[in-house]
């Protein structure tokens, strides 16, 4: 039987277990810390009964993840959740506009602007399942589907500042340059609309759900299956080189980096120089409360949104990007704010509920952004600070000593430039091969990048299939 290791317990990590194991291989996960779940724990990190999530939350691409379909986690207990509203994006003075499921009732909302938004997205929402089949892999490849994507990619190359252009009022751009920002780049860059496009179309034909009970909801799911396929587990293992595994397959969720310090002497010296020279993404700065009677926004409908942008207008948001990609902390960094409890009760307790979120702030700042964090909400939710309850911070360093692949607060797996983008981690039709026989890199380092959707882990995993042919 052929066996295979898969180092690293995240998402990724998981999918290709899952992936090899249901093809008949022999699969053991090795994880360094001493939890398993990587970017997809769940914990009480401010009062006893509130539920945080550590770092993924919400899952956008999660319902049409072509794996997490092919293993049928909701089988395996995976719940699906949706807030009222998926997204907000307060102005100053109680103004903002609000992403709804209904392209309509989102164009609706947006005034002037409303028949622009319909024009950009509705065409593209009317095709988002064979989008989604095309975005969720290698940039390079042959589409089975070209006008869809042709579509979708003449929207994605523009700059998120010039596409912004096609609304005149505040409002619309605001709401379309805070998806922007989830590339952490400069939204006056070549390709910056990207995940911008396809996150604001995914809201409007899947939402942004979140997992009940917390995102650990997919790792519990998927360890369910895991038992089922006899996937052996194990914890408290740093693996440091290939060597100490000896299985036919090696499986890296892991940093190119440490996919290179992990390879040693037999990975070729090309791939070895592109794993090191890979370029990483600014880092966040996350901070987890405990809030009494919720966030008060003065923007009425950002109170029944799951998640809330908090950057200001749309020059702003570019501002605060800009000055983060260029190693700068920004005096008003751009915010995300996580109400998960409102499409998932059951992580509140009584009338208090916990608060995700996070700032953008340079790759690796040594800095405490929890005053920033917390002010800047205040800006937007006068009396906010008087209902806080608990705090529970976690820096850039402690975010890595947690999960090694949070090296410098990336949460995203590398910066979204555009040579990373098409190349990612490197120039190779196979994106997921090292140019080690039998080894291959599963992280979100790979396409299609950042996500609990576990797709970088199921094309690696059937690229190691392929190998073996």
């Amino acid at each position: 039987m052929t066996t295979a290791t898969v180092v690293g317990s995240g998402p990724n990590g998981m999918a290709a277990a899952l992936t090899l194991a249901g093809a008949g291989v022999r699969v053991t996960v090795v994880e360094a810390a001493d939890r398993l779940g990587g970017g997809v724990r769940t914990s009480e990190l401010t009062l006893p009964g509130l539920l945080h999530d550590e770092c993924a939350a919400f899952h956008p691409l999660g319902p049409s993840s072509p794996y997490l379909r092919s293993v049928e986690l909701e089988g395996a207990g995976l719940r699906w959740a949706w807030a009222p509203h998926e997204l907000a994006h307060p102005l100053a003075a109680g103004g903002g506009a609000v992403l709804q499921r209904s392209v309509a009732a989102t164009a609706a909302g947006l005034g002037d602007d409303g028949r622009r938004w319909a024009q950009v997205f509705g065409p593209l929402v009317e095709r988002f399942g064979a989008i989604s089949r095309e975005v969720m892999g290698p940039v390079l490849h042959v589409p089975s589907h070209p006008l869809a994507l042709a579509r979708f990619g003449l929207r994605s190359a523009a700059p998120a500042t010039l596409l912004a252009r096609a609304w005149r009022g505040p409002a619309a751009a605001a709401l379309f340059g805070g998806v922007a920002a989830h590339a952490m780049r400069p939204l006056d860059s070549v390709f910056s609309s990207a995940i911008g496009v396809m996150l604001t179309t995914a809201a409007h034909a899947d939402g942004w759900p979140v997992a009940v009970g917390g995102s650990e909801a997919i790792l519990r799911a998927s360890l369910r299956r895991a038992e089922e396929l006899g996937v052996r587990l194990e914890t408290g293992r740093c693996v440091t080189s290939i060597d100490e595994l000896g299985t036919d397959l090696v499986l890296l969720d892991t940093r190119p980096a440490a996919a290179a310090r992990i390879l040693g002497r037999r990975l070729p010296a090309r791939v070895r120089r592109a794993f090191e020279r890979y370029v990483p993404a600014p880092g966040v700065f996350k901070v987890d409360l405990a809030v009494e009677g919720g966030v008060p926004w003065r923007h009425e409908q950002s109170r029944r949104a799951g998640t809330v942008h908090v950057g200001g207008d749309l020059s702003e948001v570019a501002y605060a990007e800009r000055e983060v990609v260029a190693g700068r902390m920004p005096a008003r960094p751009f915010v995300l704010v996580g109400q998960q409890h409102l499409a998932d009760p059951t992580r509140s307790k009584g009338d208090v509920h916990p608060v995700y979120a996070y700032a953008h702030v340079p790759h690796g700042y040594d800095g405490d952004a929890t005053d920033s964090i917390v002010s800047r909400i205040e800006e937007f939710a006068p009396g906010f600070k008087d209902r806080i309850l608990a705090t529970a911070s976690r820096s850039v360093s402690q975010g890595f000593e947690k999960n090694a692949n949070l090296d410098g607060g990336d949460v995203i797996g590398g910066a979204g430039d555009l040579r990373q983008l098409v190349f990612r981690p490197r120039v190779a039709a196979d994106p997921y091969a090292t140019g080690v026989p039998g080894a291959f890199l599963c992280s979100a380092s790979t396409p299609p990048g950042a996500g609990a959707h576990g797709m970088c882990g199921y094309l690696a995993a059937r690229s190691a299939l392929r190998s073996l042919a």
